[in-house]
């Protein structure tokens, strides 16, 4: 039987490779800004050779939230593709250096390790072109029962929800959850995850899944509404428990009719908010995996994601701890 892990994530296993450029650059490459696309390896290749110096760091929604529960001192695992090529290399060394239990082993064939060419605007505005490589071929064989059934807390990313395989492995590893009496997180990802998937992710929602997260504009596009307040209270109708975050707004957390609303954490500076709605996931699993109340569940969140929009990257640099702690004093 594998440790006991506070959250383990299902995820894509990707490296980041971020740049600075103003709109233009986006602009002359006619790249929507702001957008998430994916792309094939070539066209990502294609991309890479026009955005220059850029900083590679490990990434992956899931796993950037995992690598959070991590630096707040949970414990924390990861189940997600890499291939037998130096991007992978460099995923397994990032993920397992924070302390994170990563054990899927390299995936055999050509398709590479997925990577995210991200360019960040003067306004810390991040548009991300993805190839997905050997994430694609996630299926239930990589499922390991053993660290499921370990974890508190099973937490998948909505951009996994795609492919049948992908689809199957999900559905297997909440089934483990819920049999060995655990619990299965959510996060919706993206707007175009939520409109790809509407009706499975609503069906979801208090059957099969027990924690959902979400953006206003994911809530909004849900329940195919303009009106943040009503795509709130549907989505509390429908799952036991949802947090939606409001970017500098804070966060709603609703449980019943119960809702608690969080102010944002104010950061020293906004610089690039890759990974800002990971880390809060990282922050409020990271304490409800350990029964705080929600509303302190919630404050860890809105720390952890201050702290990585501080800085280029989407995983944490300070001491997650030390800020919570004085958060919470």
């Amino acid at each position: 039987m594998a440790r006991e892990y506070d959250v383990l994530a299902i995820g894509n296993a990707i490296v980041d490779v971020i740049a600075s450029h103003d709109e233009a650059f986006l602009e002359r490459l006619a790249i929507p800004k702001g957008s998430m696309r994916l792309v094939s390896a070539d066209d990502a290749t294609a991309l890479y050779s026009h955005m220059g110096p850029g900083r590679e760091s490990s990434g992956g929604s899931a796993a950037n939230t995992v690598a959070g529960v991590a630096a707040l001192g949970g414990s924390a695992a990861f189940i997600g593709r890499v291939a037998d090529d130096q991007l992978g290399e460099v995923f397994r060394h990032d993920i397992r250096a924070v302390g994170v239990d990563y054990q899927t082993p390299a995936a055999p064939g050509k398709l590479p390790t997925g990577q995210c060419l991200i360019v960040v605007t003067p306004d810390a505005q991040r548009t991300m072109t993805t190839c997905l490589g050997v994430n694609a071929q996630l299926s239930a064989a990589d499922i390991n029962a053993d660290m499921v059934k370990a974890a508190r807390i099973c937490y998948f990313e909505g951009y996994v929800w795609d492919l049948p395989e992908q689809i199957a492995a999900l559905r297997r590893a909440g089934e483990i959850s819920h049999g060995a009496g655990r619990q299965v997180a959510l996060t919706l990802s993206d707007v175009f995850c939520v409109e790809g998937h509407r009706d499975e992710f609503l069906g979801l929602l208090g059957n099969g899944v027990d924690l959902v997260f979400a953006n206003e504009n994911e809530a909004k596009s849900l329940f195919r509404t303009d009106d943040t307040d009503a795509a709130i209270s549907a989505i509390a109708a429908r799952a036991p428990l949802a947090i939606i975050t409001r970017s500098e707004k804070g966060a709603v957390v609703v449980k019943g009719d119960e809702r608690i609303a969080i102010p944002a954490a104010a950061p020293a500076r906004v610089l690039d908010t890759t990974g800002a709605g990971d880390l809060f996931a990282a922050g409020f699993l990271a304490g409800y995996a350990k029964e705080r109340p929600l509303r302190e569940c919630a404050v860890m969140g809105t720390v952890a994601a201050a702290e990585v929009i501080e800085h280029y990257g989407a995983r944490p640099e300070a001491d997650l701890k030390a800020r919570v702690k004085a958060a919470l004093a």
